[in-house]
């Protein structure tokens, strides 16, 4: 292979890349990391947190770049996304497809082969649940499009379980409604301030079909919501005071941002409110797994 094909071959793959969404897909992943610290009592053995995590990131990754591929006309009317490498056309159709199947395929064969087959399975419908049921059914169809796709986008720390342990038990379904929760306060939060691309766009969005009071009610009446369920672990018995202490404060910063959101809107806030999101969902699951280990680490 010549000098010029290699720097070709890797260009396409660097633009790839750029579809998999890195970020998006670092906190999909470290949430299904949680999932798989918590299902175990000590330290998660290492095959299957090892391959679990390559496994459940190849697919997310995969996934992606699908759902960047589906939403390229979206893309070019938004200013977050017109830049993506499948507006600027510095990528094929059939090298996203041959790629996506590649990566998504050896993500699949790696759970089912050095996992287990129910966390295959599980991933495989993760990822027909967002790139074929949210992305080509869900977005352009309903403004609950959010509510709905966000059973997907919650499904990672359940995968993380039952990498471990082989089965899902009610545990893993608190952390799923924790992110199902979490979702529309969320993404609510950036539709609010993006409304005018959306609706450039022709997608569905609630702050779109509904209008902005609608929308700043409904991200308020979710986040209590979030609050709510937030609570469960500690509830149930799967979390300690140290997951309730740092919940209740994350929780009364977000209830603040909504509140803010509810009564003097502007943009900057909702942009604030996007970005706090992320880090409080971070931080609760990383509380949730300090939690955990507490008791071992005083154990006498």
């Amino acid at each position: 292979m010549t000098a010029h094909a290699i720097q070709g071959v890797a260009g396409v793959l660097g633009q790839f890349w750029h579809l998999t969404k890195p970020r998006v897909v670092s906190l999909i992943v470290f949430t299904a990391v949680i999932g798989m610290f918590l299902a175990a009592p000590g330290l998660p053995p290492a095959v299957p947190l090892v391959y679990g995590t390559v496994g459940i990131a190849l697919v997310a990754g995969a996934a992606a770049a699908f759902n960047c591929l589906v939403e390229q006309k979206f893309d070019a009317v938004m200013a977050r996304t017109r830049g993506r490498p499948t507006v600027m056309g510095s990528i094929t159709t059939a090298q996203i497809l041959l790629m996506s199947g590649a990566v998504g395929g050896l993500g699949l064969a790696i759970l089912w082969h050095a996992v287990n087959p129910l966390t295959m399975w599980l991933t495989l419908a993760t990822f027909v649940g967002y790139a074929i049921v949210y992305t080509i059914i869900l977005k352009p169809a309903t403004p609950q499009n959010i509510v709905i796709g966000g059973a997907s986008g919650a499904m990672p720390p359940v995968l993380g379980w039952a990498a471990i342990t082989g089965d899902v038990t009610y545990q893993p379904l608190l952390l799923f409604l924790i992110i199902f929760a979490w979702t529309p306060p969320h993404f609510w939060a950036l539709a609010l301030y993006r409304r005018r691309e959306y609706e450039r766009a022709g997608i569905p969005m609630l702050p779109v079909t509904h209008g902005e009071a609608f929308t700043r009610l409904h991200l308020l009446l979710y986040t209590l919501i979030l609050v709510a369920t937030t609570l469960l672990p500690f509830a149930t018995g799967m979390a300690g005071n140290f997951y309730l202490g740092a919940a209740l404060v994350l929780d009364a910063v977000f209830l603040v941002y909504a509140v803010a959101i509810y009564v003097s809107y502007t943009d900057s806030l909702a942009k604030r409110t996007f970005r706090y999101s992320i880090f409080y969902l971070a931080v609760l699951f990383a509380a949730l797994m300090v939690d955990h280990y507490l008791p071992l680490l005083f154990r006498p």
